[in-house]
């Protein structure tokens, strides 16, 4: 489903290549090109950016302000109206000065807005791009479709870079965007700085969007983190679904040892947004090493039971005398046991593939699974469960399963 069946123009290093970016306005359509030039300038091209958008104001200092930081060459107008005429000086510009990758910007636009697509083609048309990637935000959802379609009916749209896929979206408009363009998915932007910027790689794009956190990450981590002999018991608790309050200890204590916190916490399922909000994560370390406190101050009983009824008045009134916290922490230390419980059981039953092949039984048990944790729309967008199905099935044997799922040694 992600793989349109052809690849993107890949620009060649060396040999001049003209790169138009188009997108809707608040894509981060601007801030896009200037990563893009960077992640190659890091590889040791010679980018330069063209601001062609007239439209925005305040687009062509944005640019500037990113090109300065990021020391990559730009061209643009302060009193130049006419876009098409600053994007063909701005290519014959930077042709001489021997740029081997020229990026053209141009205004963001909304599917209605007949004008801006004129402009859009008139640029295409004068500077001739190898590639025209259509830049959107992973927020978008459902209305991917129709805006790439849209795009992709007036100007050749080649490629496809997903932006804001740190926020609280997962990007399943993705799908609809490549859908519509007929074209691959190159980069996904992950934070607002110049290298949070990645190729995108399918596994474990499909794996966040169904909402099972990044496995294959999360995977790498636990190897690296969780002792040897503990792993094949965590993954065995996860598929039983079980989940106490001393596997939630353990886990957090795993968590504060995996170093860039956010990161991980984004890759395991329904710890992510909730527990590690995006910039606060000194702030929800400190509040975990609170939760371990209070849970310094229980039972074996207490535990060990996946039943948070035990967890009666008396008792939380005692666990917080003594970690010397207040009841009501008590309680959203006991809530947050409560949301994360309810995501783990969904996990239960699911078949975690030893080495070797992932037999067809097993990838039926886990679309099964997959299908009860998929919000409904997603499930119909993929195509039911027989279009699940046949995802899994195209995401590979299993090895590529034991990345997504936890297994081996992926």
């Amino acid at each position: 489903m992600l793989d349109p069946g052809k690849p993107a123009f890949t620009p060649k290093k060396g040999k001049t290549s003209i790169i138009m970016f188009v997108g809707l306005q608040g894509s981060g359509k601007t801030t896009t090109c200037t990563k893009y030039a960077y992640y190659h300038q890091k590889k040791g091209w010679k980018p330069a950016l063209v601001c062609a958008d007239t439209f925005r104001a305040g687009a062509f200092d944005q640019l500037k302000q990113n090109a300065t930081k990021a020391k990559i060459p730009f061209y643009g107008s302060y009193t130049e109206s006419d876009p098409v005429k600053i994007a063909v000086e701005g290519v014959e510009t930077f042709k001489k000065e021997n740029c081997d990758l020229i990026i053209v910007d141009t205004s963001g636009r909304h599917k209605q807005e007949a004008a801006l697509f004129e402009e859009m083609r008139q640029v295409s048309e004068a500077t001739k791009p190898d590639l025209i990637v259509f830049v959107m935000d992973s927020s978008i959802g459902q209305a991917a479709f129709d805006q790439a379609q849209a795009f992709k009916q007036s100007v050749p749209v080649g490629a496809v870079i997903v932006t804001k896929m740190d926020g609280h979206a997962k990007g399943g408009g993705a799908l609809s965007a490549v859908a519509a363009t007929k074209s691959p998915v190159i980069f996904i932007g992950t934070g607002e700085h110049m290298d949070e910027f990645e190729v995108f790689d399918v596994k474990p794009f499909v794996s966040r969007l169904l909402g099972m956190g990044d496995w294959s990450g999360f995977m790498d981590k636990i190897h690296e983190v969780v002792p040897k002999d503990q792993q094949p018991e965590l993954l065995q608790k996860l598929s039983e679904g079980n989940f106490t309050l001393r596997i939630m200890y353990e886990q957090f204590q795993n968590i504060l040892k995996m170093g860039p916190i956010g990161q991980v916490f984004s890759m395991l399922p329904g710890f992510s947004s909730e527990l590690m909000p995006k910039g606060q994560e000194k702030e929800s370390q400190a509040k975990i090493k609170r939760y371990m406190t209070m849970m310094d101050s229980m039972t074996n009983e207490e535990l060990d039971s996946s039943n948070p009824k035990i967890m009666n008045d008396s008792r939380i009134m005692r666990i917080a005398r003594g970690s010397g916290r207040h009841v009501r922490e008590v309680m959203e230390m006991l809530e947050e046991y409560k949301r994360l419980a309810k995501i783990w059981s969904k996990m239960k039953g699911l078949k975690i593939p030893t080495r070797g092949d992932m037999n067809m039984r097993s990838r039926n048990m886990n679309a099964q699974h997959m299908s009860r944790v998929l919000p409904p729309q997603m499930l119909k967008q993929i195509g039911g469960m027989g279009g699940l199905q046949n995802l899994m099935k195209q995401m590979g044997s299993g090895k590529d399963m034991m990345g997504m799922f936890g297994g081996g040694d992926s």
